[in-house]
């Protein structure tokens, strides 16, 4: 218990230096992750019971070879295909936002500094200090927040496509 209330004082004091800019990019990462783990949980453990029925339903038909069932066949892989990219495309956007939400705080924390100058001149650098990081921090944990989605955003599109190569190889023409 007193290892995570120092853990909390220190993302306190970390969101404190980096200013509020942070709780956006901490919103847009958690709202990004909820996806990416929900994206998954879809793909690992709904999607086989999909592939199974659509297998089934192909198996259990008369007629495999005709131009209608070939399309019947192309229409199950393509909903298939559109229930594994769904919010992939939501995903995507959220990782391109993040590194903007850290250059927003990378121009608050340039206000902050300008205004400090602006008051107190250029003399006392401490007090530029704490526009600096306010400036910098943000983009940091903006870059950190897009690095981590751009990986594993990748490997979800690499599940999908070939979750959907291999429904469409389990579906043989007869």
């Amino acid at each position: 218990m007193h290892s995570l209330i120092e853990l909390w004082e220190s993302v306190r004091d970390f969101i404190a230096t980096g200013g509020d800019v942070l709780y956006i990019v901490a919103i847009v990462l958690f709202i990004m992750w909820v996806l990416i783990i929900e994206r998954f949980w879809f793909i690992n453990r709904e999607f086989p019971v999909m592939r199974d029925r659509i297998i089934a339903d192909w198996n259990a038909r008369a007629d495999t070879t005709s131009w209608y069932a070939h399309k019947i066949r192309d229409a199950w892989v393509s909903e298939a295909s559109t229930k594994l990219s769904e919010r992939i495309g939501v995903i995507k956007t959220l990782v391109a936002i993040c590194p903007m939400v850290g250059l927003l705080g990378t121009v608050t924390g340039m206000i902050a500094v300008f205004e400090i100058m602006a008051v107190q001149g250029t003399g006392n650098p401490r007090l530029m200090a704490a526009g600096i990081s306010m400036a910098t921090i943000p983009t940091m944990a903006g870059m950190v927040a897009c690095l981590s989605g751009v990986f594993v955003t990748s490997k979800l599109e690499g599940k999908v496509k070939s979750a959907v190569h291999g429904l469409a190889d389990s579906m043989p023409h007869h």
